[in-house]
């Protein structure tokens, strides 16, 4: 039988101090996805760790962005966005988006959708998705995406980001 105690299971710590609070995130592992989309003439995207399925009926998966983001500014006026979950062979992609908007997706083969999706080849999961609502939610805001059409390729593993790093599954 288990035992009962009353309290915490360790030592907690208020919610007053975003660094500690950011650090415990940083022990869940999560995957990264591109959210990507043709704007004007340009192809732009960002990374997100904070996306995760939440419906099959409707088919709904959900993105959490920093409400001051530029990049979602531009990319919410697409008609569609692209959601790639990208494979452990991706991770020099992700350094290209630590850069500029613009130039995140320079040199990097991408498949544009009739809609304007922007979608990244030899990613583990695609999703093409129509901006459902969104939600404040403190300094993010909630993003919920109707899943339009998707594609897997289950024979690659996930890049993972994990303790404030981007990190392979162990096979």
């Amino acid at each position: 039988m288990a035992e009962t105690r009353t309290g915490h299971p360790a030592a907690s710590s208020p919610t007053t101090d975003p660094t500690q609070l950011r650090r415990a995130f940083a022990l869940v592992p999560s995957g990264v996805a591109a959210v990507c989309a043709q704007v004007g003439t340009t192809a732009t995207g960002m990374l997100v760790s904070s996306c995760t399925s939440v419906s099959l009926d409707p088919a709904m998966l959900s993105i959490c962005i920093q409400s001051s983001s530029r990049t979602w500014a531009s990319l919410r006026t697409s008609g569609e966005v692209g959601v790639s979950f990208l494979s452990d062979s991706q991770d020099r992609l992700c350094a290209r988006f630590a850069g500029a908007g613009p130039e995140r997706l320079a040199g990097t083969d991408i498949v544009v959708t009739d809609q304007g999706a922007v979608l990244v080849p030899d990613a583990v999961a695609w999703f093409t998705c129509s901006i459902r609502d969104e939600i404040p939610a403190g300094d993010h805001v909630i993003v919920l995406l109707g899943i339009e059409s998707y594609g897997t390729r289950p024979g690659l593993s996930p890049l993972i980001f994990h303790r404030s790093a981007f990190t392979r599954l162990p096979r």
